[in-house]
């Protein structure tokens, strides 16, 4: 008699959650956690599988109900043309609404920018908290009209490798670092996703042109703001958040020392956790 082994156990696949935006564009997001609830909003390239908001989400969910999502044309989120900020900023209000109609919301890099702009558009944001906004607000950092045209032109053309190398080379990453990207799997999954480069470009290209940030351009926010850099970082995008400290409305700055652009989760965690149950 035989003696067939135990069949294995199934693997279990993780489905996201979906919801709708207003133009009907179904956007995937995770849930964990308990207690108020916070929206991470991730830079460019970036998405639930792949970036910061991940590690980031589960030392929040210690203390609040954390809400990270593949933002549109990423991940598992679809994608309806043409691309428009405002589009963006409803998938955001969608989220909010999930989460009973008020949140916190946390961004960074490009997706700070981007939170910025809805907390400037939209009711329910109770608290913003902001890392590296790359703004170009002095001539100590080139403009980048010139960078956005050829990564635009690159992803038109669905030249992907370009535009992520393209894009990568204008934040800064050194071409022997790309080149060895390049032959790592991460490669595969920047690529997926580089058709969304220019959505970042049209959250940030205007303020990055050398020049000082408008007074008045976010004066609609009336609720708590954290605007953070890390001590490490270059002096240009340090000089832009002290800037955007200034000019937005019962704004702090704070720097996290030791920190550069790819912060910690470690080292925010604790800093988010007291803005936003202070």
């Amino acid at each position: 008699m035989s003696h067939q082994p135990p069949p294995k156990p199934a693997t279990q696949v993780h489905r996201p959650q979906k919801l709708f935006s207003k133009d009907g564009t179904a956007i995937a997001f995770d849930r964990v956690g308990g207690g108020s609830p916070v929206i991470l909003v991730d830079g460019a390239l970036c998405y639930r599988a792949l970036g910061s908001s991940k590690p980031l989400a589960k030392l929040l969910a210690q203390h609040f109900t954390v809400f990270t999502y593949d933002r549109r044309g990423r991940g598992d989120s679809d994608d309806t043309p043409p691309y428009a900020v405002e589009r963006e900023v409803e998938d955001i209000e969608a989220l909010v609404n999930e989460a009973g109609g008020a949140a916190f919301l946390w961004g960074i890099s490009s997706g700070a920018v981007l939170a910025l702009e809805a907390t400037n558009r939209l009711t329910g944001i109770k608290k913003v908290a902001l890392y590296e906004a790359p703004f170009i607000v002095d001539d100590s950092h080139p403009a980048t009209k010139d960078d956005w045209v050829r990564i635009n032109e690159a992803v038109a053309a669905n030249r992907r490798n370009d535009a992520v190398r393209f894009f990568l080379k204008l934040v800064g990453l050194p071409a022997f670092f790309i080149a060895l990207m390049r032959l790592m799997p991460v490669w595969s999954k920047l690529k997926a996703v580089a058709h969304t480069i220019p959505y970042d470009g049209a959250i940030v290209q205007d303020n990055q042109r050398g020049k000082p940030l408008p007074a008045n351009r976010w004066t609609s926010i009336t609720v708590p703001t954290l605007v953070m850099d890390g001590g490490k970082s270059p002096g240009w995008i340090r000089q832009a958040n002290r800037s955007l400290a200034d000019v937005v409305p019962n704004a702090k700055h704070r720097t996290l020392e030791g920190q550069t652009h790819m912060v910690k989760a470690e080292a925010l965690a604790p800093t988010l956790v007291e803005f936003f149950k202070g």
